[in-house]
């Protein structure tokens, strides 16, 4: 069941570096990131699949040294928009038009609104939606890691600087959120895969209003 491979899933703090994740199901896990619902549809984030040793080496001295980083497979970044403009909204409109004929009326005048409150507002905070938007798309990756037993360890712990300059995302108009290692767990060298799974009992956080 769904819910055992999520019991099965933890964040792996220790991975063998001679067991890659199987690209098939990387491909699958990036297929799950690439369906994700976003607000507006406007998927307003980038993912870098990293493979490449020596750039991987790099971004692990930006994430404070973590072994995952490396001993990984494949390393996730997912950067977000760093803000919203006509051109960016625009290819959404075009894309959605192209691939559902007869609704160029409906989502332009959708969209327009869109921009009306958008538009207006500063860098920051649209950056922090469509940083939100990437967290839909971490879960969606987390949970599709786990269907296809692929471990792995979402990450915060990196300097978002260092990670922008690394990759060249300010040129892109892009700034790093949060990363996703995926590769194969070193049980005999992770503490954490052992013990059992921690999380509040459903009485203590979930009310159910009927």
């Amino acid at each position: 069941m769904f819910l055992d491979k999520l019991d099965w899933r933890y964040a792996a703090k220790k991975m063998d570096p001679s067991k890659p994740a199987d690209e098939a199901k990387v491909a699958q896990i990036v297929e799950a990131i690439r369906m994700t619902p976003t607000s507006s549809g406007l998927q307003p984030f980038h993912l870098f699949v990293i493979r490449n040793k020596e750039l991987r080496a790099k971004l692990k001295a930006a994430s404070y040294g973590q072994e995952q980083v490396t001993d990984g497979s494949h390393l996730l970044v997912f950067a977000a928009y760093d803000n919203y403009d006509d051109a960016r909204i625009d290819a959404v409109v075009e894309h959605h038009a192209a691939e559902r004929p007869g609704t160029r009326e409906a989502l332009d005048a959708y969209y327009t609104r869109l921009k009306s409150l958008y538009l207006s507002r500063d860098a920051h905070e649209n950056f922090e939606h469509a940083a939100r938007q990437v967290y839909i798309a971490l879960g969606f990756a987390l949970a599709a890691a786990a269907e296809l037993e692929v471990d792995s360890t979402p990450m915060e712990g990196f300097d978002p600087a260092q990670f922008d300059a690394i990759l060249g995302l300010e040129d892109k108009g892009l700034k790093s959120v949060v990363a996703l290692v995926l590769g194969t767990r070193d049980v005999e060298g992770d503490w954490l895969a052992a013990l059992k799974k921690v999380r509040k009992p459903a009485y203590e956080m979930v009310t159910d209003l009927n």
